[in-house]
């Protein structure tokens, strides 16, 4: 096993970026994949963030996953006898870097190939959104990354695994309307969007729109500048529009402002529901009191009670042996998210090994891997998952695959469940899906490929 950090390597990004020195490319990845003394094994790179704003968020969902890969080596012998590698590159969350750590990673370790690759971050996954087909690696983006990417027709090589910002936009009305006693109690609530002014907080604005259309809420839209750390105004304007429920859009330190100064202008905390990343201990816990009884959607709920945690905690926790910083995040929602992370990438990679044998998998063993990748309850209960993570089956034109959120509340210590798993309505969404991966192909040339004729 590997576990370092990375120097950037900026002129090699330069010259991708800047379409330059192609050939040495080409050469180097000719020779990074000649058989090495690692070439019997997986390599699963991290493009983490220890460094800078999010590092709170990052330290802990590295752990899960690393703490994951850890327990199949030691205690499961690696991925059906094929043991894992990883090693880290220090992207800070920023697009620059995460490029850069992507042409470092992209090549393999000592003959490891890379069957899959986790961007980690909204900047730099639209910065490699082309590199996918290009490199033939798959790029995973679990709850960000492009919504239009569910469209595996369009993008064969991007996976927006478990749930998009559109299917998260259906659950949070589908919760709503739960709370309402049906949907057509939805009829004439107002529901405000309050949102990070970004190409992330815009995202679930055209599903909004049709679903207030279809069950006739009042949908209001209302933005914030980056960072988010004065939003005086917007909640004035709430708190004047007096709205039945609000929906925030936010990330990092625009979460806690948001909760304080809801509860400075009379809004109540549990008519509050935060979107994915804005549901962990990080978001509530700076938010002291004001956070009790906020609700926040979440695709990997918080907890320690769930099968894989009882056996991270036999092999890996009781023995010294976790990425923890601080054992008491042990089943955090970040934490948890790194586990979820991990599992879809094992899980694609075992798929994978299914066609082509019990070895390691290259990135277009793996995109067959991801697109075949079938999580029924019957595999969650084998693998210790279930419950900590939805049925996911992808397919070569669906690349979402799951789309449902579990609400959870916050009691001013930890997160509760308060909801099972809330489903999109992703019938419903998929025209405005395959509109957008439409105007996508148009843009780049691209011809969508027929599924049908796929196997």
């Amino acid at each position: 096993m590997r576990h370092m950090r990375l120097n950037s390597l900026k002129a090699l990004a330069i010259a991708s970026v800047l379409g330059i020195g192609a050939t040495v490319l080409s050469s180097a990845n000719a020779l990074d994949t000649r058989p090495g003394p690692d070439s019997d094994k997986q390599f699963l790179p991290i493009a983490s963030y220890r460094i800078g704003a999010y590092a709170p968020a990052g330290v802990q969902i590295w752990a899960g996953r690393i703490d994951y890969y850890r327990y199949l080596n030691e205690v499961e012998g690696g991925i059906n006898g094929v043991k894992i590698v990883w090693q880290e590159c220090e992207t800070e969350w920023t697009a620059e870097k995460g490029v850069e750590c992507y042409e470092r990673n992209k090549f393999g370790l000592n003959g490891a190939p890379v069957p899959s690759y986790f961007p980690n971050g909204a900047p730099a996954a639209y910065a490699l959104s082309d590199r996918a087909l290009q490199d033939k690696i798959p790029q995973v983006t679990l709850a960000y990354g492009r919504t239009e990417a569910a469209d595996g027709t369009v993008f064969p090589y991007i996976f927006p695994v478990v749930l998009t910002f559109y299917s998260e936009a259906s659950a949070l009305i589908n919760y709503i309307a739960q709370q309402e006693g049906g949907h057509d109690n939805l009829k004439g609530k107002k529901i405000v969007t309050l949102y990070h002014d970004s190409a992330y907080g815009r995202e679930t604005i055209a599903p909004l729109k049709l679903l207030s259309e279809k069950y006739g809420f009042e949908d209001i839209q209302i933005p914030f500048a980056d960072p988010g750390s004065e939003q005086s105004a917007q909640w004035r304007q709430i708190r004047q529009i007096k709205p039945d429920w609000v929906f925030i859009r936010t990330w990092g330190v625009s979460t806690p402002v948001a909760i304080k100064t809801a509860q400075r202008f009379g809004i109540p905390a549990n008519r509050i529901i935060g979107d994915v990343w804005a549901s962990s201990e990080e978001d509530v816990l700076p938010a002291g009191d004001a956070a009790k009884g906020y609700l926040a959607l979440t695709p990997y709920p918080a907890g320690a009670d769930f099968e894989i945690h009882k056996r991270l905690k036999q092999y890996i926790i009781d023995t010294g042996k976790s990425d923890l910083r601080d054992t008491k995040n042990f089943g955090s929602v970040y934490y948890n998210s790194g586990l979820v992370d991990a599992v879809i990438g094992v899980e694609a990679v075992r798929q994978a090994q299914k066609k082509f044998g019990n070895r390691p998998i290259t990135g277009e063993e793996g995109q067959w891997g991801l697109e075949n990748l079938d999580l029924d309850d019957a595999r969650l209960k084998e693998n210790g998952f279930h419950g900590l993570l939805q049925n996911l089956k992808l397919s070569c034109a669906d690349h979402e695959g799951g789309g449902a959120v579990k609400v959870q509340q916050w009691d001013g210590a930890k997160w509760n469940l308060v909801s099972d798993w809330v489903h999109a309505d992703r019938e419903l969404l998929w025209p405005l899906i395959k509109t957008k991966s439409a105007a996508y192909a148009k843009e780049k040339g691209i011809t969508p490929r027929d599924c049908s004729k796929e196997q």
